[in-house]
C-alpha cells in the first residue's frame, strides 16, 4: 500500500511539477525506499511531536 501511494504520488508531482522536479532531484527516486507506520492511540498532537522532535536530537 506504501509503495503504491509513493509510485502514484511521484508520478502525479513529477507530471504537474517536472522544471521544478528536474532541477531539485538528485537522482531519479523521488522517494526513499523506506517508510514508517505507527500508531498513537490517541495520543494529543502535543505529544507526538515531542516525541518526533526527540528522536531528531537525542538527549
Amino acid at each position: 500500500m506504501v509503495n503504491s501511494l509513493k509510485g502514484v504520488s511521484s508520478r502525479r508531482l513529477r507530471q504537474e511539477f517536472p522544471a521544478h522536479i528536474r532541477r531539485h532531484l538528485r537522482r531519479q527516486h523521488f522517494w526513499s525506499p523506506a517508510y514508517f507506520a505507527g500508531s498513537c492511540a490517541g495520543a494529543p498532537l502535543s505529544l507526538i511531536k515531542e516525541y518526533i522532535d526527540q528522536q531528531k536530537h537525542p538527549d
